[in-house]
């Protein structure tokens, strides 16, 4: 068994490969054994679009059955309806079977004991037992459940719309996004443009990954061409959202957050809101303005969630377009959810989008900067980068190294999901900009090559 796919918040890798039908089955087995030995039996089971999904559910609830876990299988569904699942029906935990964002030939799983997604510590156990193969013993059943009405009714409730009749372009990028938002956005009154709505596992139009600028270029034509008021897009399992304004200009997870701040802190003075290190200065400095108590922490979905039980915070999110709201919602990652969020805002004002945000101080930034590395490199990179700039800058190592520069800042970090390094820079000025970004891509290129 590869152990690298066990992951920091999931455990994930490439079907065939790292990730056989035997493969699937141990680590069925070794997530039964987990949730059971801590006191969880029945168990919500959905999956994705992908081609070997349907395969895998049968794999994994099987393994579950066989240590004694109850299963209840939900259906082709995106992740968000799966967190749904564990927080509004009588379940002790939940699978998702999903590859997010990564290519159609991979495949993974998404672990929540109670209400809680797995992160670290929690999927080294799973590998422990799945090493050990020290499973439980049992007999468990399984039952269907359709739960995509009642999640659907439920969202609709959380959203208020104004007056405003408003038009969206929703690119789905052929992913699950689509199954939900198009009939929740339609029901709030909300004329909808569907662009790669119907999932489709070869993701023919474009890869299902809306952190990546490139695959917004059908969303920005389709929003002009249509003169919507925003444009839409999901990652592949519909847990990240990234928007495009009335111009076709792309609104990131962080400028997207600065909003949604804006609001929460409106009816919730002093409350804290927690981002992760990628994001714009902005966003930390527009929640103190604005009242709030900024939180800068790790990145990764379940890591951000169990920061937020800790505070309390009312509001959390990532660069990569993880949206967390837990004032009026359950404060799981749900895009249909945060772009329902984001039209009951626009419904109230006549203002355009690109207006809500031109108050902002000018920052000039990097997309999310992808550098191959291999696993077992990782951490040399990141120690030879705090090496170099800790003696004389501020560095901030809580998920890899943020450096911060008289006019900007630059980040290096290890991706959780992929053998890569993800750098992130942020400055006043472009010269600036291009300076910390060329000085650290050569400075990771030639740690990785080392």
């Amino acid at each position: 068994m590869d152990q690298t796919i066990f992951r920091e918040y999931d455990i994930r890798g490439v079907v065939g490969e790292q990730l056989s039908d035997e493969t699937v089955a141990t680590v069925g087995c070794a997530i039964g054994t987990f949730l059971n030995r801590n006191g969880a039996h029945r168990i919500a089971v959905g999956y994705d679009a992908r081609e070997s999904s349907p395969r895998f559910r049968e794999i994994l609830t099987k393994s579950l059955n066989e240590t004694g876990c109850d299963v209840v299988l939900i259906g082709m569904v995106p992740t968000p309806v799966l967190y749904h699942t564990v927080f509004t029906k009588p379940v002790d935990g939940g699978v998702m079977i999903t590859g997010s964002h990564n290519p159609s030939n991979h495949n993974g799983f998404k672990v929540c004991l109670g209400r809680s997604a797995l992160c670290g510590p929690q999927i080294q156990k799973i590998k422990e037992i799945a090493l050990s193969r020290n499973f439980s013993k049992g007999a468990g059943s399984t039952e269907k459940h359709d739960v995509l009405d009642d999640y659907r009714r439920d969202l609709i409730s959380w959203i208020d719309v104004g007056q405003r009749k408003l038009k969206t372009v929703i690119d789905a990028g052929n992913g699950m996004g689509g199954t939900t938002s198009v009939p929740i956005y339609r029901e709030l009154g909300v004329d909808v443009v569907e662009l790669f709505t119907k999932p489709d596992s070869n993701f023919p139009n474009h890869p299902p990954d809306p952190a990546v600028a490139e695959n917004l270029a059908d969303l920005i034509e389709a929003v002009k061409h249509s003169g919507a008021d925003v444009g839409i897009a999901f990652d592949g399992d519909a847990d990240r959202i990234t928007v495009v304004d009335e111009t076709g200009r792309i609104i990131w997870g962080d400028e997207l957050m600065i909003l949604f701040s804006r609001y929460v802190l409106a009816s919730h003075p002093g409350a804290t809101v927690i981002a992760e290190v990628k994001c714009s200065q902005n966003l930390f400095d527009d929640i103190e303005k604005h009242g709030g108590n900024p939180i800068m922490w790790k990145a990764g979905h379940s890591i951000i969630k169990a920061k937020m039980k800790e505070t309390g915070a009312v509001l959390a999110g990532e660069m990569s377009g993880h949206i967390f709201f837990a004032d009026s919602f359950y404060g799981f990652d749900d895009a249909a959810y945060a772009g329902a969020r984001l039209l009951e805002i626009l419904s109230k004002t006549e203002k355009p989008l690109s207006e809500l945000l031109s108050d902002l101080p000018k920052k000039y930034s990097t997309p999310e900067i992808r550098i191959l590395c291999p696993e077992e490199k990782k951490a040399f990179v990141i120690q030879k980068i705090v090496e170099r700039f800790s003696p004389d800058h501020d560095v901030v190592t809580i998920d890899g190294a943020r450096i911060k520069f008289d006019h900007g800042w630059g980040l290096v970090r290890p991706s959780n999901t992929q053998a890569i390094m993800v750098l992130r820079c942020e400055a006043d000025t472009e010269q600036e900009l291009q300076r910390i970004q060329h000085g650290l891509e050569e400075m990771v290129k030639e740690a990785v090559t080392s």
